[in-house]
């Protein structure tokens, strides 16, 4: 298991071939403390950002990410006792890099600080796949940084695989909620606006991290059998379709739990903004919905168990690269096959033949195993990778496929995996169930690595479906 790519070596180059972004070279940032104020109707941020840093270079100088549309108004370096080094480090800030030097070296293997003091109107940032980041809705604003759009709203290394504690506290207006990640350890209100702070439990990629800002009631749903409990932030005239379109939400933490090991973090939270939004979106601990997605029909049933499959496959396992994408999403599209086989008894192979089948109809100029940035976000990756792993299912049968995933679910808990941690614990399985190593090796390549269709995975027998609602 990957636990930490060193950039002293970063692959290829010195720039993420996917985002354009240049990497950050030289240390790891292992917590960010944001103490922040958002005012919404004229929505300026304001506040300082504290990184807790150590280097595996020495370092004179060092970047971070952060939007052009935020302005720097002083940054500070300290030891690890809170004090602060004789002569403040100077800046550059342009192009979405801030850029500090030290008057002396850093030695490596140093713990310091760096004490960022900013503010501005922060706006989403323009990338490959449209705008993405810090976004101000109708009433209130929110975060979706996937990709690389953490820089619109903090100072950050902003790359997939330098995971970091986060500690959150943002003070909005009143009557403004604020839900963020990680656990709720606070609410201090004054007389106009409230602070909110949050703070992460278990390392959390930048691209994750997100605040939503909005008028929104707390709806509790049920507890799940581990006892995670799952709440809803929903504007308060949503809140019959809410109960009425998540009303399954907990039966479906419990399936996964039971598929896939554990829920990973303590507690789960759906947030329904007032605006509608393209596509529900993902963070560490909670799913993004708009007001379309709830609207009392039960429509999007199938994105609710996706977002939700996320908190293993994204979240707890994070990416080491931008490369293995179809590990987020081609897990996240077999979850929902695998709750539509537990709710309603559609076999996963219905699905499976279903998508199949429109695949073949689609040009065939797609590699998931590394699709490049224009086809990263690309219906195709989705849906193959989760063939993909119906074809593993086929190969192993349901115990060994379980049991493989659990393995794998429970090495990479909260902390990086690659494609090679998912096929070590698939050759473990292949050798309990004396399958040729051959036989795994070219269903990997078949799917993963040419742009061809391989045949639909036929089972000789119909795999049993995993026990539904009423067994």
């Amino acid at each position: 298991m990957t636990s930490k790519r060193l950039r002293s070596t970063p692959i290829p180059g010195t720039r993420d071939s996917y985002t354009g972004v240049d990497f950050n070279l030289g240390f790891h940032v292992r917590r960010y403390r944001l103490d922040l104020h958002y005012r919404v109707i004229p929505n300026h941020l304001s506040g300082v950002a504290e990184l807790v840093v150590d280097n595996y270079q020495p370092l004179t100088r060092l970047s971070l990410d952060l939007s052009s549309s935020l302005k720097v108004r002083r940054v500070e370096v300290l030891g690890p006792n809170q004090r602060r080094s004789s002569s403040p480090a100077r800046f550059k800030h342009s192009a979405n890099k801030l850029w500090m030097t030290f008057e002396h070296p850093i030695p490596v293997d140093s713990e310091f600080r760096l004490r960022i003091h900013y503010g501005g109107n922060p706006r989403p940032i323009r990338s490959a796949w449209g705008k993405i980041g810090w976004e101000e809705l109708e009433s209130g604003s929110l975060v979706a940084a996937q990709p690389c759009g953490a820089s619109s709203w903090f100072p950050c290394d902003d790359t997939p695989d330098e995971k970091a504690i986060f500690e959150i506290s943002l003070r909005a207006d009143s009557p403004f909620q604020v839900v963020s990640n990680g656990v709720l350890h606070s609410t201090k209100k004054s007389a106009s606006a409230t602070t909110w702070e949050y703070r992460t439990e278990h390392p959390m990629a930048t691209y994750l991290a997100t605040v939503l800002v909005g008028e929104f009631i707390s709806i509790p749903l049920a507890t799940s059998a581990q006892g995670v409990p799952v709440l809803g932030w929903v504007p308060r005239h949503l809140r019959q379709e809410f109960l009425h379109d998540f009303g399954d939400q907990t039966a479906m933490l419990n399936l996964f739990s039971e598929l896939y090991g554990p829920y990973p973090f303590s507690d789960y939270r759906v947030v329904v903004c007032s605006d509608p939004l393209e596509i529900p979106l993902e963070a560490q601990g909670l799913s993004i919905f708009g007001a379309n997605h709830c609207q009392g029909h039960n429509k999007w049933e199938r994105l609710v168990a996706h977002e939700l499959s996320h908190q293993w496959f994204g979240n707890s396992l994070g990416l080491a690269q931008w490369n293995d994408i179809w590990l987020n999403e081609g897990f996240a599209c077999y979850s929902e096959w695998l709750w539509a086989e537990h709710a309603h008894r559609i076999p996963a192979a219905d699905n499976a033949r279903t998508h199949y089948q429109r695949l073949a109809s689609q040009p065939q100029d797609i590699i998931i195993g590394d699709p490049g940035p224009k086809l990263m976000f690309d219906d195709r990756l989705y849906k193959r990778g989760a063939l993909c792993l119906h074809a593993l299912r086929v190969l192993l049968g349901n115990q060994e496929f379980f049991a493989m995933l659990q393995r794998y679910v429970a090495a990479g808990r909260h902390s990086v995996v690659e494609p090679h941690d998912l096929l070590r614990e698939a050759r473990r399985a292949c050798q309990t169930c004396n399958i040729p190593e051959t036989t795994l090796t070219q269903l990997f390549h078949e799917w993963l690595w040419t742009t061809t269709l391989p045949p639909f995975p036929e089972s000789s027998t119909p795999l049993p479906l995993i026990p539904g609602k009423a067994d």
